[in-house]
């Protein structure tokens, strides 16, 4: 079962799940003759909706690409995510406000042994529900998912809180619903901005992880005539689809059938692997008699030597046109890029004189 079938099946479970506990609770509600427990029935139907929100979602992400939009509906899921964190949000806030009211203004409730069997059934039932669900959803990567996940299990602390109220209330007869209720209500208020941020960041561009960089760079290093792995741009268009960039250094003896078959073997093998969509670019390392050689390692050295300085690549000597140009990544210290180049520049003009000098400065990316 691929990766989509397996959000819908979930969310189904989580539709269903929700469905009958609400005709328990309607059922229960209609024998006791009780109004509040036939409107909690209903609040359950209205819970299958971030359910609903997620299917809708991971059917419309399917979509194929089209002209104006190539690289597919990926992102949608991401719409989905916030809305259904939006859901809880609001949830958080509205309960924050009823339970400050019940602070000033408290009231004595009651409860019978129907109300304490729908509390005891409720929080069973969310609970399970909602590691299910927030379990698949880590797995699967979907932050739609993993949002209704928590969204039922904030539903079980809610309903625990109910239970602990309403023992206290028949042991010691002290409502304690206001102060509770505020106090979990914080806590979904901040676990909903938290599950808003996640999908927000994915669409603003957040950077990937770590572990899967060190991943790419450990696979490409592994082709033969691979010196180098560097540039690792990755942009995410969706759980499914990511499109990028690295550059790879070869031995200037490399032919450009050489590179066309290295190039093609990595991209290859990252689409295979990670379903990353990638554009290779070479960066040639003078080797033995090159008339660069030399340069090259005094500039290199020169350059790794400064403490500001994370990474050195991209050297390239053109003795037809009198030029040396070279990358280097600087560390997040540096902020002034333009007086960077101008030091480097002149270090590296006093290694070549009479050349043209051109640094480059570019940025990580990914790590």
């Amino acid at each position: 079962m691929d990766r989509s079938s397996q959000i819908i099946r979930t969310s189904v479970v989580g539709i269903v799940a929700n469905v009958l506990l609400a005709a328990f609770k309607a059922v229960v509600g209609a024998i006791a003759h009780s109004v509040a427990i036939v409107m909690d029935a209903v609040n359950n139907l209205s819970d299958a909706l971030s359910s609903v929100i997620t299917i809708v979602g991971t059917k419309l992400s399917q979509r194929p690409a089209d002209r104006k939009h190539p690289f597919g509906f990926g992102r949608i899921e991401y719409f989905s995510a916030i809305i259904i964190s939006v859901i809880v949000l609001s949830a958080g806030i509205t309960s924050l406000i009823e339970s400050v009211k019940k602070i000033f203004h408290p009231t004595e409730p009651s409860y019978t042994t129907a109300t304490l069997i729908i509390i005891i059934v409720a929080i069973a039932v969310k609970l399970a529900l909602g590691f299910y669900v927030r379990g698949k959803g880590r797995q699967l990567k979907s932050d739609a998912l993993t949002a209704s996940g928590s969204d039922a299990l904030f539903d079980a602390v809610i309903t625990t809180a109910t239970l602990v109220s309403a023992v206290v209330m028949m042991v010691w007869h002290f409502s304690l619903d206001g102060i509770l209720g505020a106090l979990i209500s914080v806590i979904i208020i901040k676990a909903g901005i938290e599950m808003l941020a996640s999908p927000v960041n994915e669409l603003l561009g957040a950077r990937v992880s770590p572990e899967l960089v060190r991943e790419i760079r450990q696979e490409v290093m592994g082709q033969e005539g691979v010196l180098g792995v560097f540039d690792i741009i990755l942009h995410n268009y969706g759980p499914d689809v990511m499109i990028g960039s690295l550059h790879v250094s070869v031995p200037d003896t490399f032919s450009a059938h050489d590179i066309h078959g290295l190039t093609r073997r990595i991209t290859t093998q990252m689409f295979e692997r990670h379903g990353i969509i990638l554009t290779v670019g070479i960066y040639s390392v003078a080797t033995g008699n090159h008339p660069g050689a030399d340069l090259q390692d005094k500039v290199v050295r020169a350059m790794a030597a400064h403490p500001e300085i994370v990474q050195v690549h991209g050297f390239y000597f053109s003795e037809k046109d009198r030029m040396v140009s070279v990358d280097v990544v600087p560390d997040i210290t540096v902020r002034d890029d333009a007086t960077l180049v101008r030091q480097l520049t002149e270090e590296i003009q006093a290694l070549a004189p009479g050349l043209q000098v051109v640094v480059v400065i570019d940025h990580n990316y990914s790590e």
